[in-house]
């Protein structure tokens, strides 16, 4: 199949670009020193082929997120990093045969996992991005009480999220520094094999964890993108060229320059880090089903033409897909699906 004949907005992932960023990361970060974060691409295909790099650990985000992996062989050793407070049908997975760990922060979250049939907890401990996460001092007496509570604690995770795309670099390495410093203090007292942390932004710079949580890397995004990492772009959204205007002299608000809409909008993209890019043209704004745009050679873009779109936020912009598609430039090589949506 050839890309147009694909209905648009349609998800391409360039294979060549794929494959070396999955090796590109396996050369840092080779087996279970990276534990690739599926939240970013909600796909067991992509997952796949994260394991063929030598991964063989996964995070999650989500319980159905867990489900779907384990549904698809790949439930050997995955992370929940995310609190829950009904941890049942977490319970049932591990009666299963998967393994999964689930990270808690309170009293609460541990005696929601032993209540649900988890067996393995990690401290989850709060760096310095206010979201998750027990304070440091308080990591010790939490993984008491997951004792207490028959729990295996297997160590500690904290999550610098708020450092992964600070700018200079060497900024980005001493904040991060910093932040691994208080989670090996809390690391002091839990114990435990593990010190999970990290993510795409901080994967080659973070020496203290002992596996990092990436999950951008794969297919990339513009904001990650503008953080000078050693990433190729991979994912875009394929668009249609729907109307062209010729521009209106009278119109202020354009200034009288031509301007072409496609059919990649709101409801196709991840917004929250801002506009996405089109090459060789400047993105006006977006609204429902439509992004505006001008080129950069007024007159070069018709209706009907194709237009791939790169988003700013990959995570977000995948999970309002049903599929992807790999492709090799304009030729489709496979269809894989967006499995791991929902919660």
């Amino acid at each position: 199949m050839d890309t147009h004949a694909l209905t648009t907005p349609a998800l391409l992932v360039e294979s060549a670009a794929l494959e070396a960023n999955l090796a590109a990361m396996a050369a840092v970060l080779p087996g279970p020193r990276l534990r690739p974060h599926v939240k970013a691409h909600k796909c067991t295909s992509l997952a796949a082929r994260q394991r063929a790099a030598g991964h063989p650990g996964f995070t999650c985000a989500t319980i159905r997120e867990a489900e779907g992996m384990a549904a698809a062989g790949l439930g050997g050793d995955l992370l929940l990093a995310n609190e829950v407070l009904d941890t049942r049908r977490v319970g049932a997975l591990i009666e299963r045969g998967a393994r999964v760990t689930v990270a808690v922060d309170s009293v609460q979250t541990v005696e929601a996992a032993a209540e649900g049939g988890v067996r393995e907890v990690l401290i989850d401990v709060n760096v310095g991005l206010p979201r998750c996460g027990c304070q440091p001092d308080r990591a010790g007496a939490l993984a008491s009480l997951a004792r207490q509570r028959g729990l295996t604690v297997r160590g500690v995770m904290g999550y610098e999220g708020h450092l992964m795309m600070l700018t200079p670099e060497d900024d980005r390495a001493r904040r991060t520094e910093d932040a691994m410093k208080l989670l090996l203090a809390a690391h002091a007292d839990v114990g435990g094999e593990l010190i999970s942390a990290g993510g795409t932004g901080t994967h080659a710079m973070n020496t203290w964890a002992t596996e990092i949580q990436a999950g951008s890397y794969a297919l990339m995004d513009t904001a990650y993108s503008a953080a000078g990492l050693p990433f190729q772009q991979a994912l875009s959204v394929l668009g249609t060229v729907i109307s062209a205007s010729s521009g209106n002299s009278a119109d202020s608000s354009t200034g009288g320059e031509p301007w072409v809409v496609a059919n990649v909008g709101l409801k196709a993209l991840g917004m929250d880090h801002g506009n996405p890019t089109i090459p060789d043209a400047t993105v006006w704004y977006c609204s429902d089903e439509h992004v505006t745009f001008s080129p950069e050679r007024p007159g070069s873009v018709r209706v009907g033409d194709r237009v791939r779109v790169i988003p700013a936020h990959v995570d977000p912009t995948v999970t309002m897909h049903e599929a992807m598609y790999l492709v090799d430039g304009d030729r489709v090589l496979e269809r894989w699906p967006v499995d791991l949506r929902g919660w």
